[in-house]
């Protein structure tokens, strides 16, 4: 048994060192809007990803707005007009670029850059009349990076970026957030059994749901520097306290509802980083399917390492060394993340 409490050790930690400097594909957003003589779109993209691209430089703002997003009539790529950069908190970049709206009523738009981010990329791309009408949503990869809308026929759009969309994205986003699931491993190992996991569970989820929601109705702003620096942190501090202290569950409900909150914050980003709640795009249904996604991969995670810990506790090796050994490992990762995102 102590061999393979070592050896379950050494798997975890292997995984979190491997897994420590990775981030989230990439999330952006073009909002385009038509009027009888123009085209104009707000394209918005965090700036580390625009950092990635080489041939991008905001002094040259047309030559790098047309690349960023292609919009044509037929075979015809239409020529920017103009262009301007700004800065949005909290650490977007915003790209207003106009067109000329040709004769004809059929558009082809896509992304010029996508294929060149991260793989796993999306972009939400909507596309309404200067009269709000909406003529479709949906999320652009380099899978599927080509739509077509007609001006004139709401809804003509490719596809819509519904409920199914979002919720998967949630549950993507939790299951490649290993910062998530690491504080939430530290929660449930030393959990006596299913009861007390599902109250812990709760005050997570009711806590990030509400910053969750503040963030994305920009009622809450607070830069990711600020952010993500305290979910690692929040890592650091549950591994140490599960070496340390014998913390009852009142305080542990309580801890969890305050990290939480924090968690909230680094969710919000996701939906903050595509546009919701900033521009037309509608912002309950994104909230609502993203929120119960991320709940969905979160409760997926607990049933699989739940009944696993919860069997091994039972054997003195696994409260005495296998706990301590993975809280060690999680406060590592956790500081390392800490380092990471504050020198970064």
């Amino acid at each position: 048994m102590v061999k393979r409490t070592l050896l379950l050790a050494l798997l975890l930690s292997a995984i979190t060192i491997g897994t420590a400097g990775a981030h989230d594909p990439g999330l952006s957003s073009a909002n385009v809007t038509v009027s009888d003589a123009t085209i104009e779109a707000i394209i918005t993209f965090n700036e580390r990803d625009l950092e990635t691209l080489s041939d991008f430089s905001q002094a040259q703002p047309i030559r790098s707005a047309a690349e960023l997003l292609h919009i044509r009539s037929g075979d015809i790529l239409l020529p920017i007009e103009s262009a301007e950069f700004e800065t949005a908190p909290p650490n977007n970049v915003i790209v207003k670029v106009k067109w000329a709206r040709p004769g004809a009523a059929v558009l082809n738009i896509s992304s010029g850059v996508i294929d060149q981010l991260p793989f796993g990329h999306r972009q939400l791309l909507s596309v309404r009349t200067v009269n709000g009408a909406n003529l479709g949503d949906l999320l652009l990869s380099a899978r599927e990076n080509k739509s077509t809308f007609e001006i004139g026929s709401a809804g003509i759009g490719k596809s819509r970026a519904g409920f199914a969309e979002f919720f998967l994205l949630g549950v993507r986003h939790i299951l490649t957030g290993y910062d998530h699931l690491l504080f939430l491993f530290g929660i449930l190992i030393v959990c006596s059994g299913f009861g007390a996991a599902a109250r812990l569970i709760t005050c997570f989820t009711i806590a990030h749901s509400i910053t969750l929601a503040l963030a994305t109705f920009n009622v809450v702003a607070i830069s990711s520097r600020v952010v993500e620096p305290m979910i690692a942190a929040s890592i650091v501090y549950v591994g140490i306290e599960n070496i340390w202290r014998k913390s009852s569950l009142r305080w542990r409900e309580a801890l969890t509802f305050a990290f939480g909150l924090v968690h909230g914050l680094g969710f919000a980003s996701v939906l903050r980083e595509m546009g919701i709640g900033t521009t037309v795009v509608g912002v309950a249904l994104p909230l609502f399917s993203f929120n119960l996604g991320v709940e969905a991969g979160q409760i997926a995670v607990a049933a699989c390492i739940l009944p696993i810990t919860l069997k091994l506790r039972s054997a003195r090796q696994f409260t005495q060394i296998a706990v301590p050994t993975f809280s060690v490992t999680i406060a590592l990762a956790g500081a390392y993340w800490l380092f990471e995102r504050i020198a970064g």
